[in-house]
């Protein structure tokens, strides 16, 4: 190997080396800077601030709130409609449970249900499913453009079968997210997850929280 290609050599090892550094240096750096690093398990593309956001519904009670009112502390958001034959009870009822568990352990979380399905879920209706699920949780609903915006937030998915069948299903995503006053989304749970699982993971998310916050989460 000449002198020149011996240089050329080092100088592209070299920048391997260095990218490699920089490559790590921002791994550990963003983790350092994530108070809920040791809590994650899934992974969001662009960041977990990538889910999420402002938005402005009707609660079960026909009070117009924002996402301030509701989100007041760690709280389970869940996307389904009232006349979901299966899917949406069992994660509402999982989600419920999960909240109890916690409750037990000295752990104050709110589950929230938003309805996709504006045209048939009135507050009332949602008032009487959610109070059958749990005493704490709250029922959202909103014209069809507040729905989009707040599925959009979150990334979710939903779309009405027959718009013109009022005995219509609602294919959406089943996904559930727990997200804290003022920091947002932290992360989401999928429909395999267990109430125990939700509980452990939720409680690691608040102790972290609790830790990075002393005095914002004094009252949970």
């Amino acid at each position: 190997m000449n002198r020149i290609a011996k240089i050329s050599a080092i100088g592209a090892s070299a920048i391997v080396v260095i990218g490699l550094g920089v490559t790590w240096f921002a791994a550990t750096r963003s983790q350092d800077d994530d108070i809920f690093a040791q809590c994650r398990q899934s992974v969001v593309a662009g960041g977990a601030g990538e889910i999420g956001g402002p938005f402005t519904l009707t609660d079960e009670n026909g009070k117009e709130v924002t996402d301030a009112d509701v989100i007041t502390e760690p709280s389970i958001l869940y996307f389904g409609y009232t006349y979901c034959p299966d899917v949406c009870p069992l994660d509402s009822a999982r989600n419920a449970e999960a909240v109890s568990l916690l409750e037990k352990r000295g752990y104050s979380v709110t589950p929230v249900f938003i309805s996709v399905d504006s045209a048939r879920d009135t507050p009332e209706l949602i008032k009487e499913f959610t109070d059958f699920m749990h005493p704490k949780m709250i029922g959202l609903t909103g014209t069809p453009e507040q729905i989009k915006k707040v599925s959009q937030e979150y990334r979710t998915y939903f779309k009405v079968q027959d718009p013109n069948d009022p005995y219509t299903l609602i294919d959406h995503s089943t996904q559930s997210y727990l997200v804290f006053p003022d920091s947002g989304f932290a992360e989401y749970y999928n429909r395999d997850t267990t109430p125990e699982q939700m509980a452990d993971s939720v409680a690691c998310f608040v102790d972290a929280w609790k830790n990075a916050n002393p005095d914002g989460a004094a009252g949970n």
